[in-house]
């Protein structure tokens, strides 16, 4: 309850800048990073991850030399990450910008990332963001990688994403309230 009310408080002070008014059920949270193959994944990046749902579910099932990057703007959802997530070696997480995700994986010795899971209000960017986050993943997804990311508008933005990349499914997941979903999205588009 303690993390519901953190974040009711970041949505009424910062709006749009917060994907939600409350943190991800467990059922969007699986759902939102269902397509991993764990026991093949070596780097995933996970981008807003606000109070962590998504974040337990992958500390939950990732392997231990997978290496997890968590980025988070937000810097009392940062603390609150790094404290939740301290005895986990292979988990990073850092405060900074979405625009710097590059130089951060670098920094860290990391080329690419197997997947980048998004709880960001991307579609609530404004464009020049949108624009810059998708020329971001495009450098550091594997070819093979997937952008999963979480919506609380679902079916809305299937046409929005596919601006971006070539091949983009949905997920509905109907438990959570506000009913919700995943898009699952593939290959970067070379321009946009």
């Amino acid at each position: 309850m303690k993390d519901f009310f953190l974040f009711l408080g970041k949505f009424f002070k910062h709006g749009t800048a917060i994907a939600s008014l409350a943190p991800s059920s467990p059922w969007l949270s699986r759902t939102t990073v269902r397509n991993i193959p764990w026991e093949n994944a070596r780097v995933v990046v996970e981008l807003g991850a606000g109070t962590g749902p998504i974040t337990k579910v992958i500390a939950d099932r990732v392997h231990p030399d997978c290496r997890v990057i968590v980025l988070e703007r937000d810097p009392d959802f940062a603390r609150l990450l790094r404290e939740r997530f301290a005895n986990r070696a292979n988990f990073d997480v850092v405060e900074g910008d979405v625009r710097d995700l590059t130089q951060i994986l670098q920094q860290r010795g990391i080329e690419q990332a197997d997947f980048v899971v998004s709880g960001l209000p991307v579609p609530s960017f404004p464009k020049e963001l949108q624009r810059d986050l998708f020329r971001v993943v495009k450098q550091v997804l594997a070819p093979s990688g997937t952008f999963n990311q979480i919506t609380e508008m679902p079916w809305v933005y299937q046409r929005f994403y596919r601006r971006f990349f070539d091949e983009v499914t949905f997920v509905f997941e109907p438990r959570n309230l506000p009913p919700a979903g995943a898009y699952f999205c593939r290959g970067v588009k070379e321009s946009f």
